[in-house]
């Protein structure tokens, strides 16, 4: 490829066209910043880059939407200049935390522990929902605190400084872990209502404890598969309980009549 104005190389499409590639190299890091028409566009585009990282002054929030470099380039090159660490995502580090962007005033914070992570997969949205890609997998980012898919803000997990944003673990709670299964304030006392779907919902009962809702789940899922219920139910996965101590909950534990009593019409 041959070399035009500073940080610009001219390259060749696949149709046989030429457009230009902008790049630089700071600190001995070599950074393609994009592709353009233009040959002026590249070079303008080098020289924003080239100024981004020698001005302090200029910071995430004072990208213009007009820019000729990307918002994720913008957001690399300043933590790039700031932190010394070149990321392909989107990310900003502070000393406990980080940032991912997603545009200057909408992002989120994680805890440093995930840095890994997102450092090395990209965030993409969907329906309201975020979600990588992990091993050849679309995942819901939610999964990582335990959180389902079809999980409730505010029925099964809060934000509890309120912040959509904040996805530092010690600002997600958790309130129902289990399928099927809602907390309930019953007379100031938290029960575990469960509910199954069939052709609509199905009581299931109401439990003192999260756990005997949890089987309760379980045990509904078997009676029903055992009246012809063809549906792709995810039973509840108790972690540290031993097969002993399930069985025995398992039998002992109370289902409604509206469960054992249903028939396949």
């Amino acid at each position: 490829m041959k070399k035009q104005l500073p940080g610009v190389y001219t390259a060749v499409r696949k149709d046989h066209t030429i457009y230009y590639r902008a790049s630089l190299t700071y600190r001995g890091k070599h950074i393609s910043l994009g592709s353009y028409d233009l040959a002026e566009e590249a070079h303008q585009a080098y020289l924003i880059a080239r100024s981004l990282l020698s001005e302090n002054s200029v910071f995430i929030n004072h990208y213009s939407s007009d820019s000729l470099l990307a918002f994720e380039k913008w957001v690399n090159l300043i933590n790039f200049r700031d932190n010394g660490i070149y990321f392909s995502s989107p990310i900003y580090i502070r000393p406990k935390f980080f940032y991912y962007y997603f545009t200057p005033s909408d992002f989120f914070i994680f805890d440093m522990e995930d840095l890994f992570y997102y450092s090395s997969r990209k965030i993409t949205r969907r329906g309201g929902h975020y979600f990588v890609a992990d091993y050849g997998m679309q995942v819901n980012i939610m999964s990582r605190y335990g959180i389902k898919n079809y999980a409730v803000e505010g029925r099964d997990y809060r934000f509890i400084n309120g912040n959509h944003q904040d996805m530092r673990y010690e600002n997600i709670e958790i309130i129902n872990r289990y399928n099927g299964v809602n907390a309930v304030n019953d007379g100031g006392k938290t029960r575990y209502q469960v509910k199954i779907h069939v052709k609509g919902n199905i009581n299931v009962g109401t439990y003192d404890s999260e756990t005997e809702a949890a089987i309760a789940y379980n045990k509904a899922i078997d009676l029903l598969k055992k009246a012809g219920v063809d549906k792709a139910y995810t039973p509840n996965y108790m972690e540290g309980m031993s097969p002993a101590a399930y069985a025995d909950l398992y039998a002992s534990v109370k289902v409604s009549s509206g469960v054992r009593h249903y028939r396949c019409e």
